[in-house]
């Protein structure tokens, strides 16, 4: 039974981060699903009540890391608020239209396109388009980040 629980614990930490790629796999549910299924599966004790507070902390950081890295350079770089919200829904829909590409190539174009309608200026348009990427590349680089945290700590409450 353990070796069973323990492949879904590993399938479900390697699904999340799907997520990454797919937006609309939601990464640290998945994870957590994995957290919980270790908990009711395998052993209640191991992991300490400073665990959970502290993944807790990490999953609230991992959803202002995305938001606030995008809001952040979007704003920083002449973006208007249709900018930020059309980036975050252009990821999305990326991820469906030209996945794994779509989640770059999409909200580029789409804030690109949404800038021009709103500035009517190229220059600033192009700028508030490139902070997208920027803004997606680094509240994902943090998401990771705080993910490979949350799993080493995971590991080491377990194994250690």
């Amino acid at each position: 039974m353990s070796i069973l629980v323990w492949t879904g614990i590993i399938l479900l930490f390697i699904i999340s981060f799907i997520g990454f790629i797919f937006p609309i796999v939601p990464s640290v549910v998945v994870l957590w699903a994995g957290f919980a299924l270790y908990y009711f599966g395998i052993s209640k004790e191991e992991l300490s009540i400073i665990f959970w507070i502290a993944m807790v902390i990490f999953t609230v950081l991992i959803f202002v890391a995305d938001f606030l890295a995008n809001s952040y350079f979007v704003k920083k770089y002449g973006g208007s608020k249709w900018g930020e919200w059309t980036a975050v829904a252009a990821i999305i829909a990326g991820s469906f239209i030209i996945p794994p590409f779509g989640i770059l190539i999409v909200p580029f174009a789409a804030v690109l396109l949404i800038e021009l309608i709103i500035q009517k200026n190229a220059k600033t348009a192009i700028l508030a388009a490139y902070a997208t990427l920027v803004g997606f590349l680094s509240g994902t680089l943090a998401k990771i980040v705080i993910h490979l945290l949350m799993l080493l700590w995971f590991f080491v409450e377990v194994f250690i």
